[in-house]
């Protein structure tokens, strides 16, 4: 018998205004670090900096909440960038000798970064010499003349190309090749060799016409560009790296490969210089590395300041990534954990001005930035207020708490100032523009767990993730953790000064201390922090130093059972005697599960002093009050032997993984022999409902989706026994008429245990104790884990928080209808009548989707229209990268949404959701992307530059329009002087397209129509010239002189 079901007719308009007015995805901000940087650049006229990446992203910051993030369409490293100072225009070279031009435009009443037009140097063998490799017209090094006008190209083959700005176009002046410079090199310098590439190009601070042209090889040139000569030769023999002007323009300074930099005078009496005024080898005599930069500021109240990088001793801090700051006498070496990338100096950049006076230096590191002060004695550094390494030590956990209360807030703040006295309280010097954010409604606190046993509380509030407070539990047990304070306490005479900067710091000697699970109170401040060797601490805030025992207690999960041998590692053993602990969150009790497995999951209720926490190998319930254990309840299979080995054992059994694969080969070869005949009935009748289903009726009528066939889970899979939730409800469990507290938990082989607890009143906590006695026991038929669960009231809202209702900050729940459990496995939702434990509904995720269920949230939507209606939503993030938004307690699907790579398995696995409807995962080790989900409530940044831009017709003409994409960068769409010639043309295609030969079923066209049916404006703009393109062709083509014009990338 054929038998068809068919959902309800068609969609609800007022439903999808409500659900408009809901829900809306958006990827706002991109926390923390940048991945893998590569370039830095800075406008001093501005304030803004910006740092390009590996990936080809660009990403300019100002003062918080200021914030714009660009990606070039090639994914190629930046390798330069250079701003066009006040102008809002940045100029970037990429690795694939391709220049780029940016622009900060306003639209909307907000600013955007927009490319505008791109440019690569020509690589003809004539532009260097005869014979020349088309390599030499690779682009190393990049210089922008004060005017804004014009940019000079050093190149690999030692040219010096010169380019207009914006336009990108090649200028009229004639490049200036090596052929040229050594018409003016004595002989005796010449010696058949070649100069090398350019390394550096300085532009004279006094006469703007002057470049101070480094060569490789170690020839320094003093160049006049208005009269194309030579003013200067420094016959330096010495590999350059770097060059660098004193203010005056009478002396300059050079850094070369031995790890030393030389002092030259410029002087007009002495064309030809031999020798510089001085020579120094900081790090001396012994072989050192090469100095890559170096800078030279004057100051007014002293001796100048020289900073460069590198220059270490080879072989006894050969590895070390430093950047020195000199000062007459001073001389103090900052230590980075990381790589330099570059840095500059924030000082006077106006021509009046008689003193640079740096007051900031600021260096990029492959793994953070760090700013120092250079005004405060001692040379401090700057607390960031972005930017901020998340990854200092790996990230292993992540917590978001909304709304917290102001006290808390306070306490949390207090405790990270009173962290970092070496950090002065200077303002940020990158403050330009201004945000246009809101301020936010209410605080919100990211908590990050690290494999170094610490956990760091950020600001999560606005735009810019600020760091707070750090928090470290590596005191509490023994451990080598101290060995890098050595670093900072150096002796007077110790050379080089070493000064630790930064705290980018990936090592963790002890992988054991890693932080699993956080779980926070923000009514109470009662926290609690489990580990991989698990430990569990209840913590409490205190704003006072204190010297204390910490009270420990043991919790045996497996309960004696036998055949069962923890080969994993050992606990952590506990530092004796009284504990120093700073003002913040201190510890007052220590439990520790024995085995000692990595904690998976964590739960707390303060009102009823109870925590509970579960391992592999089973749950316990602790009463921190009393300091007394109240259940442990082992979850093993016979077979989980896996589970007693431990993520950080090396006896994990080969054998059994190989038998286990070839089980799992075998049974999926005989699943797939067993397929229906062709010719049988069952399978026309199937081919019959095929066809009938295509022939249905209306559009609107939606049949239901095929459901896949999910196979259950063998009773004996390894690790079935991973308690995977756990939670606290006062709910029905025992009898319909009598609620009370109850503790649940869910395993990995989809087994839920529910507790009924007897929890005496406050003033009899310290008399009774708290009983737990076993209630009811739910194995799902699939054997799915068990992802979250959550107890509804009456009216299907979750329960309240503990404190909410008694301190009346939330409306009581609804206890006169009948509660109901929601379950969410990693393959469908269900909803349980309490305490029944009946089927109410469910939502098959797996069997529709063909997705599995990694994190699951319960969600208060507002509506954007009126804050007075709101939904509870359940949403989930699949294994696929998606989300999925259902209707509770009715398990309807309301939305779907790509958030996450399916290939990003670290990113799915990261990602947290707020109660609020926001969400965060990482995208980077070092790097947070933030998204929303609700209409209402979006944190992006909004701001504004005000920019000063000489007014320029082809910047004009060439201007181009963007499409705010959800990450905040800018999609480029085409140009507006070609547009009406090319929507001719697509009219035309268009019409050629819809040709009534094309529409016969029988047509052989049909194949061809799916390439050419999604042609646009931007697939035939690239053959249309503007009229002020062509003339301008034709007055390159008409010239005596032919040079070739610049090549522009659309």
């Amino acid at each position: 018998m054929m038998k068809f079901r068919f959902r309800r007719q068609g969609n609800d308009p007022q439903r999808e205004k409500i659900k408009q007015d809901l829900f809306a995805f958006n990827k706002t901000v991109e926390h923390g670090f940048p991945n893998q940087p590569s370039a830095l650049a800075y406008d001093p006229k501005l304030r803004l900096m910006a740092i390009g990446t590996k990936s080809g992203a660009v990403k300019i910051y100002g003062a918080p909440g200021v914030e714009f993030t660009g990606l070039h369409k090639e994914t190629a490293t930046v390798t330069q960038m250079h701003f066009l100072p006040g102008q809002g225009r940045l100029l970037s070279l990429l690795d694939d000798n391709t220049l780029h031009l940016w622009e900060i435009n306003l639209r909307e009443g907000s600013s955007h970064l927009e490319e505008i037009r791109s440019f690569i140097l020509p690589g003809r063998a004539s532009f260097e010499s005869a014979n020349a490799p088309t390599s030499v017209a690779r682009v190393t090094v990049i210089l922008l003349w004060t005017s804004c006008d014009m940019a000079c190209l050093g190149t690999e083959g030692g040219g010096v190309h010169f380019v207009e700005l914006p336009s990108l176009t090649l200028a009229d002046s004639k490049p200036l090749f090596q052929d040229e410079i050594m018409q003016s090199v004595p002989e005796e310098y010449k010696c058949g060799k070649t100069l090398g590439p350019v390394e550096s190009l300085q532009e004279h601070p006094q006469c703007p016409s002057k470049v101070l042209i480094g060569y490789s090889r170690g020839l320094v040139v003093l160049w006049d560009q208005s009269t194309r000569q030579v003013d200067n030769l420094f016959l330096g023999n010495l590999q350059l790296e770097s060059l660098g002007w004193e203010r005056s323009g009478k002396t300059f300074v050079s850094s070369h490969s031995d790890g030393g930099y030389m002092v030259w005078a410029v002087n007009s009496n002495n064309p030809r210089a031999q020798q510089p005024v001085t020579s120094t080898i900081p790090y001396g005599p012994f072989p050192c590395k090469a100095i890559n930069k170096i800078q030279w500021r004057t100051s007014e109240s002293g001796s100048p300041l020289v900073l460069f990088s590198g220059g270490m001793p080879r072989a006894s801090y050969g590895d070390r990534h430093c950047v020195t700051v000199l000062q007459d006498k001073t001389q103090v070496t900052l230590d980075f954990t990381s790589r330099v990338i570059d840095f500059f100096t924030i000082h006077c950049t106006e021509s009046e001005k008689e003193y640079d006076d740096p007051s900031a230096l600021v260096v990029l590191l492959e793994e953070e930035l760090v700013v120092i002060d250079l005004q405060t004695t001692g040379w401090p550094t700057i607390p960031s207020p972005y930017l901020a390494p998340l990854h200092s030590s790996a990230i292993t956990c992540s917590y978001h708490i909304s709304n917290v209360p102001t006290k808390l807030w306070e306490r949390i703040v207090g405790a990270g100032q009173q962290q970092n006295p070496l950090q002065t309280h200077v303002k940020w010097p990158v403050n330009g523009g201004k945000s246009l954010s809101p301020e936010p409604r209410q605080k919100g606190l990211l908590l990050t767990g690290h494999e170094d046993g610490t956990v760091r509380f950020w600001d999560a509030s606005g735009v810019s993730l600020k760091p707070l407070y750090k928090l470290s539990t590596a005191n509490i047990f023994q451990t080598d953790c101290d060995h890098n304070d050595s670093l900072t306490q150096q002796g007077e005479d110790e050379w080089p000064p070493f000064r630790k900067v930064g705290c980018f710091d990936p090592y963790s000697d002890d992988p054991r201390l890693g932080i699993q699970k956080i779980a926070l109170c923000k009514y109470s401040g009662k926290l609690v922090v489990a580990g991989t060797a698990g430990q569990v601490l209840v913590m409490d805030p205190n704003d006072e130093k204190s010297d204390h025992m910490i009270n420990m207690a043991t919790l045996d999960l497996l309960q004696d059972r036998e055949g069962f041998t923890w080969k994993g590692h050992d606990r952590l053993t506990p530092n004796n005697g009284p504990i120093s602990f700073q003002p913040g969150f201190q510890p007052s009790i220590l439990v520790q599960c024995m085995p000692p497995a990595a904690v998976t999951a964590v739960t707390l209720h303060p009102e009823w002093n109870l925590v509970a926490f579960g391992t592999s190998h089973g749950f316990g319930l602790f009463d921190y009050h009393r300091r007394n254990p109240v259940l442990a309840r082992c979850t093993l299979h016979p077979n989980d032997s896996l589970a007693m080995e431990g993520p950080l054992s090396r006896v994990k059994s080969l054998k059994k993984s190989l038998r286990q694969s070839f089980r799992r080969i075998r049974k999926s070869r005989v699943s797939g022999k067993k397929r229906p005949v062709v010719n049988s009935p069952a399978s026309k009748v199937q081919e019959a409902n095929a066809q009938l289903a295509e022939q249905a009726g209306p559009h609107d009528v939606e049949v239901a989706p095929v459901q896949r066939r999910i196979e259950p889970r063998s009773a004996d899979d390894s690790l079935s026994g991973v308690v995977r939730c756990l939670c606290f409800a006062d709910t029905y469990l025992r009898d319909g008429t009598h609620h009370g507290p109850t503790m649940w938990a869910g395993t990995n082989s989809g087994s839920v245990f529910a507790y009924a607890l007897e929890v005496p009143s406050l003033e009899k906590f310290s008399e009774q104790c708290v009983e737990a006695v076993l209630g009811k026991e739910i194995q799902l038929m699939h054997r799915a884990p068990v992802v979250s669960i959550a107890v509804l009231d009456g009216r299907g809202n979750p329960l309240p928080e503990p404190y909410e209702v008694s301190r009346d900050l939330a409306k009581a729940p609804d206890m006169q209808g009948s509660h109901s459990v929601l379950i969410a496995s990693e393959e469908q939702f269900k909803v349980f009548t309490l305490p029944k434990v009946s089927a109410k509904t469910k939502f098959k995720l797996t069997a529709h989707e063909g997705c599995r269920v990694r994190k699951v949230a319960l969600v208060h939507f507002t509506s954007v229209s009126s804050e007075d209606y709101s939904e509870n939503c359940l949403v989930c993030l699949t294994n696929l990268g998606d989300i999925h938004v259902f209707s509770v307690p009715g398990l309807r699907p309301q939305m779907r949404y790509d958030c996450v790579r399916k290939e990003d398995i670290s990113g799915i696995a990261s990602c947290v959701f707020t109660k609020a409807g926001e969400g965060f995962y990482l995208i980077s080790p070092s790097e947070f992307e933030r998204f929303s989900l609700s209409a209402r409530v979006i944190t992006e940044p909004l701001c504004t530059v005000e920019i000063n831009r000489p007014h320029d017709s082809t910047a004009v003409s060439n201007s181009t329009s963007g499409s705010l994409q959800a990450n905040g960068t800018r999609k480029m769409q085409s140009e507006s002087s070609s547009l009406e010639e090319a929507e001719g043309v697509f009219e035309e295609i268009q019409t050629a397209l819809s040709s009534p030969a094309l529409d016969s079923p029988n047509s052989s066209a049909d194949i061809a129509l799916d390439t050419t049916a999604d042609i646009t404006v931007e697939d035939v703009k690239d053959f249309l010239v503007s009229a002020e393109e062509a003339e301008k062709n034709l007055k390159n083509m008409s010239e005596d002189e032919p040079r070739s014009p610049g090549i522009l990338i659309n």
